[in-house]
């Protein structure tokens, strides 16, 4: 399957600030890097996102999204990799719909059961406070697609990293299916060339697999998807691999969590690929990325030395991802629940 991505002009604007402190996530002097990406007024006739989608029909969407995510991310700091995740399940499988959030009914089998996401992916109750806000606010106006992408943005800020200008106008799925999620999502344990074909069948480029892939410097992962890895990969540093084993043992504890970034978990910045450099990387799919032989090598260098470069391109990324085959227009629908169709 290649999916449709609605192209857009866009224009970087970078903007170095210090943020105030908050709690352990940042240093009063530490420097942040917003990338701006501006999408152009240039959209392909079925591809209706717009930045001001909701100007006029629901002034208070984009802060009622922000204002939840921050609250929940002070209540748990991990539910800002959780709900960037979601966004990203959702866009690999048939388009940013919101699919990923439909719940399993008589007519069809949903995603959340697919081995990629399977007691796995969460923040499914954050989405419904949010959501049920945006209904008391402006019933029926905003897509629980809509949702997830401006929870993603407003995450990756909140945890330190870059900012984008999300387009805006998605509509929501009315099916779910766990076969396509079983099929497009990659796996933990996948090599190189089955990340390119992944990201590729999704018309995202080598760099675009790279710079995403660095949304792993904060999150955790079950033991299930890393024990392979720690205990037949070689391309692992042996201490590392040796201090995971204590939390994962060869059988038994798969709910057991380990940081995907061992050095900063909860702050959006460079250091998974500096971990990858030294042979750091968390799960099979990370170390792929740089083990000496491949074609992502370079991209991982660069990223390790410049922060800048990076948010740059993760920013101009997650605008791409996000534009994956969205429904528009009269295609689908905007759920008042976004566990289920109307």
């Amino acid at each position: 399957m290649m999916s449709r991505i609605c192209p857009l002009y866009m224009n970087v604007c970078v903007i170095l600030y210090k943020p105030l402190e908050k709690g352990n996530m940042a240093s009063n002097y530490h420097l942040f890097l917003l990338i701006f990406v501006f999408a152009g007024a240039f959209l392909e006739s079925n591809c209706e996102l717009t930045q001001n989608f909701y100007k006029s029909k629901c002034p208070k969407a984009l802060s009622i999204v922000q204002e939840g995510v921050i609250a929940a991310i002070k209540n748990e700091t991990r539910i800002g990799a959780s709900l960037l995740r979601l966004h990203f399940h959702d866009c690999f499988v048939n388009g940013c719909d919101a699919s990923v959030l439909l719940d399993d009914t008589s007519s069809f089998v949903g995603e959340k059961t697919a081995a990629p996401n399977n007691n796995s992916i969460r923040g499914f109750e954050v989405v419904d406070q949010i959501k049920a806000k945006l209904e008391k606010a402006c019933p029926g106006v905003v897509s629980c697609a809509d949702l997830l992408a401006l929870a993603a943005r407003d995450s990756t800020v909140y945890l330190g990293g870059p900012s984008w200008k999300v387009g805006l106008g998605r509509r929501d799925s009315t099916t779910a299916s766990r076969s396509a999620a079983n099929t497009f999502l990659p796996s933990p344990t996948s090599n190189i060339s089955a990340l390119i074909s992944s990201f590729s069948a999704q018309g995202l480029s080598l760099r675009d697999l790279v710079a995403l892939s660095g949304s792993h410097t904060i999150g955790l992962a079950r033991c299930t998807t890393f024990r392979s890895r720690i205990y037949n990969d070689s391309a692992i540093d042996a201490t590392f691999a040796q201090s995971l084993q204590g939390i994962c043992p060869r059988s038994g504890n798969d709910d057991n969590l380990a940081s995907l970034d061992l050095q900063t978990p909860t702050h959006f910045d460079n250091e998974y690929y500096k971990n990858l450099l030294k042979e750091k990387g968390l799960l099979h799919s990370d170390q792929e990325l740089f083990n000496g032989t491949t074609s992502t090598d370079n991209l991982v260098q660069i990223y390790t030395n410049n922060t800048l470069t990076f948010f740059k391109h993760f920013a101009v990324a997650m605008v791409k991802m996000g534009n994956i085959s969205p429904l528009t227009g009269s295609q689908g629908e905007i759920r008042t629940n976004c566990r289920k169709v109307n």
